[in-house]
């Protein structure tokens, strides 16, 4: 068997609206492709044995054991690997449950799809799917153990952290979106102007001289001090001196940790000699160049957590430990401590494993034994020199025993030192009598300090203490998103999203869009190139002076990754017509009209999706969706849209010559389509219908009609606010158009436009596109015969598999089918074919140039008409340049 691509799917896709994160692995089974699993002696045995608790996996049957049922009767190696990959991430503590399995329509070629949690884990995953297979067939042995400790490992590097993943989690529940912005903790909670960041629980409205202040803990020592809240006994130290007078003036058992330390990392506590205290300098001192030396306060180790200055929750911590029993060694009882079902890898489980590292065996020679001494019955011994669950410890939740006076404490102390989000480190007996009355003293106060202790504790009541910190950052009444309007579609799509962006722009929105050409943000180009894809979206999504976006989601983009947000609140579709067909597994116009039906299934429930209802293919949608419905129509009498409206529906109408919104059955007329210069005097048919969905977006958006009304007579088409899209050029003697279109219906819609055009002759540069069908390319040639009087053959720079002889040869074929007089010239290199029309021109000619590269054109052609507008040279004078 042999993998042919691995995509990742991140926002919602083809095969899944709800489920954004999904594995594509085109498999090609080869020769299994004739060896069903009955066909394979021993495979289900060997199967059931390697996954025994593949047994849940219902598969088709509904029932439990149903998918070993379909192994013994005969299944494809396909939907195997689908059911080893989420098998295989389950047992590694990612569960995962969704899959499918689905012929490409090429012999032998499946598209393999599963779920993931990390996507380098579900990359992995794939390939690990397959070599297991392909054991399982051979029945060779084969080291399950080790791929199950590489997702363990990859899971832990790439997910985030139980504190900032509470927070994701808790905004997703709201149906607040996020982005990541980064591999480790940063991320974005929200679109553009409403956004807030977080890494780990540090927020965007954490104070930066707050976390200054948390980080010194000299510093905070002071300030609790001077208000009068109860610190142990200390000062800082640089070197042995300083230690040894201190502990003079403090007496021991004293702790030292670094002065810019955090989460325990340096300190030793408990000191009761001089060696020891030594021990404890050297260790402060590789994490600052100070070091605090504090009177050890006996009790129990508190922390309690302040969100937004209000006290949140309460928590006991407790070291890595082991209880003797007179007769298991050390390292025996740590093995039967990690047997405990609720232990595991890293923060997979409630508690983690508790792993033999260096401060252990420190701990351990400290006290004259060894992993093989066996500890009296009842004796308790302390593994680590902190209470961190991330080593072993455990904690058990106080947060209802906690004394007001001790709230009102931490409460204060989170506003002296300024922090919103804040871990307040407290040795005491309890905390049931207040701190000042049982000998306690507050440690330390931490900015950033984990959830994970209370979130999921080992003892009492689990809190949420995100939910504290969403409410922090989104109060209510507040917004996490802006306006996204999405636009997809075989043509129109990128002046449609052009003319969207005018339209809120003019009404005062900070809008940002994708297109074809780039990623524009405020109207200033971000990026260049096609940007419908997922990244150009989120770019948009991330910048923060976007209020407003408009974004063009193409079929390449939908089938690579998916989208680039989770939800739009509505979505357009301008139309579905025959293109792309024959790449990535999309062959017929119906997968093609499925593909860009993700973007209106994407439409929240409250919002609309506006479909085209002259097109059979979109106006099909909307029986699966779940959001409203409009349409937009050229034919007032179009039976779906006149039934829509008696409804009540809204819609978008051409009638006498009007654009008009239809609220029901009343009529709003907005303006005249010859008043509209996106329609050419209302030439441009293909125009009108992409001013009608919009025109309609924006109303539903409560423009007003008369705002609207002078948003579209100012969008003017041409190179600055339409590259591309139908860019017209009059020289002295003839004319030049400019357009991207490269399919049938782009064809269509310049052929409709030619028929109003008053010119002789008519000149087209064409080109076919490599990886298209043959019929298609000959289908384009055949247009063009019908179109143009003369044509030009050039080529793309992307000739996409094909030769150029080959793509010309096509285009030819289709020319001669429809005349095979007609006039022919072959100029491959797109810049020579635009310079041999224009000085080739006749007097009273058009050109068509269908551009590659449209930014390129539009400059030579302005380039070649700013000689002519100055005189240095005249085009078209009898067929030829005069100068």
């Amino acid at each position: 068997m042999r993998i042919l691509d691995i995509k990742v799917m991140r926002g919602p896709n083809y095969w899944s609206i709800r489920r954004h994160k999904l594995i594509q692995m085109r498999l090609d089974l080869e020769e299994m492709e004739q060896q069903p699993t009955n066909s394979i002696k021993g495979f289900d045995e060997r199967l059931e044995k390697m996954f025994p608790s593949m047994y849940s996996h219902r598969c088709s049957e509904g029932v439990a054991g149903g998918f070993f049922k379909r192994v013994k009767e005969g299944t494809w190696m396909g939907h195997v690997i689908e059911h080893i990959a989420l098998e295989l991430q389950t047992l590694a503590g990612m569960n995962c449950g969704f899959g499918r399995t689905r012929s490409t329509g090429k012999e032998g070629v499946y598209n393999v799809v599963f779920d993931y949690m990390e996507e380098k884990a579900g990359t992995y995953t794939a390939r690990a799917a397959v070599r297991i297979a392909e054991a399982l067939i051979a029945g060779t042995a084969y080291d399950l153990a080790d791929d199950i400790q590489q997702l363990r490992e990859i899971r832990e590097d790439e997910r985030l952290g139980p504190s900032t993943g509470c927070i994701v989690d808790e905004a997703i529940h709201r149906g607040i979106p996020y982005i990541r912005l980064n591999k480790h903790s940063l991320v974005q909670l929200g679109y553009g102007v409403n956004q807030r960041r977080i890494r780990a629980t540090i927020a965007s409205t954490t104070g930066s001289i707050a976390v200054d202040i948390a980080c010194d803990k000299e510093e905070t020592k002071n300030l609790l001090e001077a208000a009068e809240i109860p610190v142990p006994k200390g000062r800082i130290v640089y070197g042995e001196e300083g230690l040894q007078a201190a502990i003079e003036s403090i007496k021991y058992p004293i702790v030292t940790k670094p002065v810019d330390g955090n989460h325990g990392k340096g300190a030793t506590t408990n000191i009761k000699n001089w060696e020891d205290a030594v021990r404890g300098l050297e260790a402060a001192k590789k994490y600052s160049r100070g070091v605090i030396v504090e009177r050890y306060i006996v009790g129990q180790d508190h922390r309690v957590l302040v969100i937004n200055y209000k006290f949140v929750a309460a928590a006991i911590r407790k070291p890595a430990a082991v209880t003797g029993d007179g007769k298991l060694t050390i390292q025996q009882l740590i093995d039967k401590t990690n047997e405990d079902p609720r232990r595991g890898y890293g923060h997979e489980k409630t508690l983690t494993a508790i792993k033999v590292d260096d401060f252990t065996m420190d701990i351990l020679n400290k006290k004259g034994l060894t992993l093989d001494s066996v500890l009296k019955k009842g004796e308790e011994l302390f593994l680590k020199p902190t209470a961190n669950l991330s080593t072993g410890g455990t904690a058990t939740d106080v947060t209802d025993m906690v004394h007001p006076d001790n709230i009102f404490m931490c409460e204060r102390i989170a506003r002296i030192i300024g922090l919103d989000i804040c871990g307040i480190d407290i040795m005491a007996p309890d905390l049931t009598v207040p701190v000042s009355e049982n000998g306690g003293a507050i440690l330390e106060v931490n900015a950033a300090p984990g959830f994970r202790m209370h979130i999921d504790p080992a003892e009492g009541l689990p809190r949420n203490v995100a939910e504290p910190v969403i409410d922090m950052l989104y109060p209510p009444g507040s917004s996490a998103r802006i306006p996204i309007i999405a636009v997809t579609g075989t043509n129109g799509k990128t002046t449609t999203t052009r003319l969207m962006a005018h339209i809120m722009k003019t009404v005062g929105y900070k809008v940002g869009f994708t297109t074809t050409d780039g990623v524009y943000i405020q109207n200033r180009m971000m990026m260049r190139g096609d940007c419908t894809g997922p990244v150009s979206a989120e770019f948009v999504l991330k910048d923060p002076t976007v209020d407003f976006a408009v974004l063009e989601c193409a079929r390449g983009g939908i089938l690579r990754a998916g989208l680039g947000f989770h939800n739009c609140d509505m979505a357009i579709v301008t139309n579905v017509a025959e293109d792309h067909l024959g790449l990535q597994d999309i062959d017929t116009i119906e997968q093609l009209a499925r593909v860009k039906a993700v973007v209106p299934e994407s439409v929240l429930p409250g919002g609309y999706a506006i479909l085209n209802a002259d097109n059979k293919w979109t106006a099909a949608m909307a029986k699966d969706l779940s959001c409203k419905v409009a349409y937009f129509t050229m034919d007032e009498n179009n039976p779906i849209v006149k039934k829509h409206m008696q409804k009540g529906g809204l819609a978008a109408i051409y009638e006498n010559h009007y654009v008009t919104i239809c609220k029901g059955t009343w009529k709003i007329r907005v303006e005249k389509a010859a008043n509209i210069p996106l329609t050419y005097g209302g030439r441009a048919a293909y125009n009108i219908a992409n001013v009608l969905p919009t025109v309609l977006a924006a109303f539903i958006q409560n423009i007003k009609i008369e705002d609207l009304r002078i948003a579209l007579q100012t969008f003017i088409p041409g190179p600055a606010q339409t590259p591309g899209r139908m860019n017209i050029f009059r020289f002295k003697h003839f004319e030049v158009m400019v357009d991207y279109a490269h399919n049938t219906a782009g064809f269509e819609a310049i052929a409709d436009l030619l028929s109003k055009v008053d010119a002789k002759p008519k000149v087209g540069i064409i080109a076919g596109v490599g990886d298209r069908r043959d019929e298609d390319t000959i289908n384009l040639g055949k247009m063009a015969a019908n179109m143009f009087d003369e044509i030009i053959i050039r080529q793309d720079r992307n000739l996409r598999g094909r030769t150029e002889d080959e793509i010309v040869a096509l285009l030819t074929q289709g020319i001669a089918a429809i005349d095979k007089n007609k006039k022919v010239t072959v100029i491959k290199k797109e810049p020579e074919a635009i310079d041999y029309a224009i000085k080739h021109a006749a007097k009273g000619s058009f050109i068509t140039i269908c551009s590659d590269v449209v930014p390129d054109a539009l400059e030579q052609i302005m380039n070649l008409k700013e000689k002519e507008d100055e005189g240095e040279v005249e085009f078209g004078n009898a067929g030829v340049a005069s100068a």
